[in-house]
């Protein structure tokens, strides 16, 4: 099997998952640069160039969570929608400060006022912002499935160490914890993808 193969076989889950992330970031940033356009503009609500961003980035954020909970990450663990809604809005403000840096440098300390270099701004610092918000979601919205490892020869859960034989009672009055949270159709699925392109 050739090099690229192999290296598709073992990240296609990631590369999955960046291809999704990226479509629902494309819409959002399409929902973002039309919203703000219009209601910065003079010909629109002529609002100033930082709250039209900040409402275009509310209305984006909320249609990219429900994308990014229900298909993107919908493989990944549910930790209920409060958290995750709570922490990705809280992210998605980190991400909006630094598009805002960009955007607030160029209109205020560079005096660039014009269509172009508001948006030259809004798109730079909304591509830094991705690249934090991708992390982020991973690292502390979207959590991984728990579940046992996969043993390559049978494909079955293998039993966690500390797991008595069918019938035993657990010992020295320890009682076991859960391998993790039953899961559904869809996140079986996409389980196995995952486990058969590692």
């Amino acid at each position: 099997m050739s090099l690229v193969a192999n290296l598709y076989r073992r990240f296609a889950h990631l590369v999955h998952e960046l291809m999704k992330f990226g479509s629902v970031g494309a819409i959002a940033f399409a929902i973002t640069i039309g919203l703000s356009n219009l209601l910065h503009s003079d010909s629109g609500l002529g609002m100033g160039p930082l709250s039209s961003n900040a409402i275009a980035t509310v209305v984006a954020t909320t249609f990219a969570y429900v994308a990014n909970r229900f298909w993107t990450f919908r493989h990944r663990d549910r930790t209920g929608l409060g958290r995750e809604y709570l922490l990705f809005f809280a992210l998605n403000g980190v991400g909006l400060v630094i598009t805002q840096l960009f955007i607030g440098f160029t209109h205020y300390v560079l005096d660039l006022t014009g269509a172009i270099p508001y948006n030259a701004a809004l798109i730079i610092g909304t591509g830094v912002a991705t690249l934090f918000r991708f992390w982020s979601y991973k690292k502390w919205v979207f959590l991984p499935v728990t579940s046992p490892h996969v043993d390559p020869a049978s494909g079955l859960p293998e039993a966690a160490e500390d797991t008595p034989p069918p019938g035993h009672q657990p010992v020295n009055g320890h009682t076991l914890q859960p391998l993790g949270r039953p899961i559904d159709a869809s996140q079986a699925e996409d389980l196995a993808e995952y486990t058969q392109s590692r």
